[in-house]
């Protein structure tokens, strides 16, 4: 199981976020880390978390996601965040 950071710019006005935030739920561990940044656990590769994702994208939407290596660093957050992180990354 690896640790991978997905972002995400939705660029559309009114934009939908509901399918995103869904499919990324769906993974077995999450952690919303900001805005539009998550934290999943999952045994997939980035290429594959990329693809499950795009269907939920718009043409002109962004969309990152990359693999944690072992190590971070992190202000400002706390509880069940900080915890997270350390349990996962």
């Amino acid at each position: 199981m690896s640790t991978l950071m997905v972002t995400y710019d939705l660029l559309n006005q009114g934009q939908n976020y509901d399918c995103l935030i869904k499919k990324i739920k769906a993974y077995p561990g999450w952690c919303h880390l900001q805005q539009s940044v998550w934290l999943i656990s999952t045994s997939n590769n980035c290429v594959q978390v990329r693809d499950n994702l795009s269907s939920c994208l718009d043409a002109n939407d962004k969309l990152f996601v990359a693999k944690l290596q072992g190590e971070a660093a992190w202000r400002g957050h706390s509880g069940e965040i900080t915890k997270w992180i350390k349990e996962n990354a």
